[in-house]
Parts: structure tokens; sequence; C-alpha cells
């Protein structure tokens, strides 16, 4: 079984999250897979930011939906890098993606690109929102899906059940091993995060997940597990 390395947001922990300069880094460092946070913009723009507005991680603020893409491009993101849409990432890297979805409206912009860039073996979607997940499920017949969960019981296995999905995506400390093992059982993979420390990489072990989401690039090299 092939365990994965999911750099977040890039390799937020060493680089600017979200930005190019973060996803190269990323690619560079041989993770796995790159998850990446997807928005609006006031005209449409699929922009690459976590949080719903710029304040945190640029020197703007205010939120993503009342700027243009034009507007959003004038502000540093960290180091003197812009804010990337998604299209840009998809030419910068050559790795796989996870792109996190917040609503509806994200996933609809996110599967016309899909659908014209045939992204459906690239590109796996992952959400907190069950309602984002069935949009994009009936949008990109194929679509490969996740749900995100930080404070839930093992009736999250249920819930991505239903939403056809291939894996959950769980906070590492709350994970047990009785989610882990029901979520197998019902044929999911599972992946924790946010895996930083050597004893979360010890933890990933003994509950025997999937893949890691990590800040840090050398946590790819630590959680290379031998049996």
């Amino acid at each position: 079984m092939t365990f994965l390395t999911i750099g977040h947001r890039g390799v937020m922990g060493v680089e600017p999250e979200n930005t190019l300069r973060s996803f190269v880094r990323a690619d560079r460092e041989g993770l796995d897979v790159i998850e990446l946070d997807l928005h609006l913009s006031k005209d449409g723009a699929l922009v690459v930011m976590h949080d719903a507005d710029v304040d945190r991680t640029t020197d703007g603020s205010g939120p993503i939906a009342d700027r243009t893409l034009a507007e959003l491009r004038e502000l540093d993101a960290g180091e003197g890098e812009r804010i990337p849409v998604f299209e840009e990432v998809l030419a910068a890297v050559k790795a796989p993606l996870q792109a996190e979805i917040k609503d509806v409206a994200a996933a609809q912009a996110l599967a016309e690109v899909m659908h014209r860039r045939a992204l459906v073996d690239r590109v796996e979607v992952i959400s907190f929102h069950d309602e984002a997940l069935a949009e994009v499920s009936k949008l990109v017949p194929g679509v490969r899906t996740a749900l995100v969960a930080s404070r839930y019981g093992t009736d999250v296995v249920d819930r991505a059940v239903a939403l056809g999905a291939g894996a959950v995506v769980l906070n590492i400390r709350r994970l047990t091993l009785e989610t882990v093992e029901r979520a197998h059982k019902a044929g999911l993979k599972v992946v924790g995060w946010v895996v930083n420390t050597p004893d979360h990489v010890r933890l990933v072990r003994a509950l025997g997940l999937d893949g890691a989401t990590t800040d840090f690039p050398e946590i790819k090299r630590t959680s290379r597990f031998t049996a």
C-alpha cells in the first residue's frame, strides 16, 4: 500500500502558504500530493487562499469576494508573492493536487476547469461541506472526493460513504483506532492532518493511516515507514 505525504497549502511551515513559491517548493521536495484552498473573487476567478478574507495572509484587509482578481493581485501574499489562481498552480507543478472547496459556488467553478482541462485523474476535491462535495460529484462524473473533518465522531464515515467519497481527511488530534478501522472497513482511505512532529508520525504509523498532510517537507522523509 502506498503511503501519501500531502503538502499542506504547499509547504506552509517554510514558505508563504498557498503561493506559487510554496507549491513549487513542495513539488521540488517530492511531496506526493499538494493541497490547496479555493475561493471565488468578485469577478469569479478561482483564487488560491485558505481564509474567506485576505487579512491574515496578505497586506490587505476584507473579504476575497469583495475584490476583483486584479485587485487581489495587488496584494503581497508573503515575501513578495501574489495570490495565484488555480490554473497557475496547475502549470507550475507536476504533482497531483488536492483542492479544498468551501461552498457550492466554488464547486461549480472548479468543475468547469476540471472539464476543460481533463483533470479527473490529477485533482482530488476535498471539503468540510457535504453539499459542496455532492455538487462537484454531480457536475464531474468520476471525480475523486474526500470529506474533511476537524470535530467529528465515527459518523464521519457514514457521511463520507453517503457522499460517495473515497477518503476521509481527519484532524489527527481527535483520531481514534475505532474511526480508522471503521473507515477502512467501509473502503475509505484515511488521511491525518496536520502531521508535523516525530510524535505525530509515530501516531500515524500506529493507527495505520493511508496518508498524512504536513506543513514541513522533511516529514516526507521521516514518514517512509518500515514494517
